[in-house]
């Protein structure tokens, strides 16, 4: 079971990385419109958002489950964004 701790810890890392990977694009390529990087960010922003909600839900019947799911959630939407990046 991964504690609390260490998910969060997981969900800052991805999803940082994500964010600078998009902004490293964006200062390599200053001649693309910016408007697509922001885009990427954003949603990254709400996805860290909302699994830092469902980590923290007090009103979990089978914790260890849950956060298996959360990590199952984390590797879809890091997957997800990671191809947008890779698509720039």
């Amino acid at each position: 079971m991964a504690s609390k701790r260490l998910l969060k810890r997981d969900v800052n890392n991805v999803f940082g990385d994500i964010i600078e990977a998009a902004y490293i694009h964006q200062e390599a390529n200053p001649e693309e419109d910016k408007a697509k990087t922001e885009v990427i960010v954003d949603e990254a922003i709400a996805d860290f958002d909302e699994l830092i909600v469902k980590i923290n839900q007090k009103d979990v019947e089978n914790k260890s489950q849950h956060f298996k799911e959360v990590e199952k959630e984390l590797e879809a939407k890091a997957e997800k964004l990671i191809e947008k990046v890779n698509a720039l």
